[in-house]
């Protein structure tokens, strides 16, 4: 990350807690856990959340083309550096919870760095169903948490039928982090 990019992330985290709610930008370990298993062969990318794009380089480093990855972002000072740094991605300003109106189909994964378990159940499920109408089947949810339990809550992983795998802590991320991989049964 460039130090331009972080005085804007830690500018936003001052000025917009409540859109901004980590402590830090996410490692290059934790996007490189976030990234490990897209591959260019198998479709679009919808990133959620996307930030100052330490995820969706890690997307891109991928081999994902970034008119083929699709991140969507509410707060517009981010935007407009997502479009400056990644030429022909395709960066929404909206609301992870509209994501199911995205224009795009047959997606592999959704990779999200939203604060997931600090939203509202609705909010959460309205992301998650979304979810469901984007990617191809078997494609995956991809979530990090910094806690010890699943990042999307109980009620919504039954009700859409979620099953989950989950990595290894990430330890070089502020603070550690996990990456769970969801997928609809």
């Amino acid at each position: 990350m460039a130090s331009s990019d972080f005085g804007l992330f830690m500018g936003q985290l001052l000025r917009k807690p409540h859109q901004v709610v980590a402590l830090a930008p996410s490692s290059k370990g934790l996007c490189a856990e976030m990234a490990a298993e897209l591959d260019p062969a198998k479709g679009p990318v919808v990133e959620l959340g996307a930030g100052t794009g330490n995820i969706t380089q890690a997307i891109l480093d991928a081999g994902i083309a970034p008119e083929a990855c699709h991140s969507i972002e509410m707060n517009p000072e981010f935007c407009a550096r997502l479009r400056a740094r990644f030429p022909g991605l395709n960066v929404y300003q909206m609301s992870a919870g509209d994501c199911g109106d995205l224009p795009v189909e047959g997606a592999q994964a959704v990779v999200s760095g939203l604060p997931l378990l600090s939203m509202p159940t609705q909010l959460q499920r309205d992301i998650l169903t979304g979810f469901t109408k984007l990617v191809r089947p078997g494609g995956d949810y991809v979530q990090f948490t910094y806690g010890p339990k699943p990042p999307v809550t109980a009620v919504v992983r039954e009700e859409l039928g979620l099953t989950w795998r989950k990595s290894g802590k990430i330890w070089w991320n502020m603070p550690p982090a996990r990456v769970y991989r969801f997928t609809q049964a």
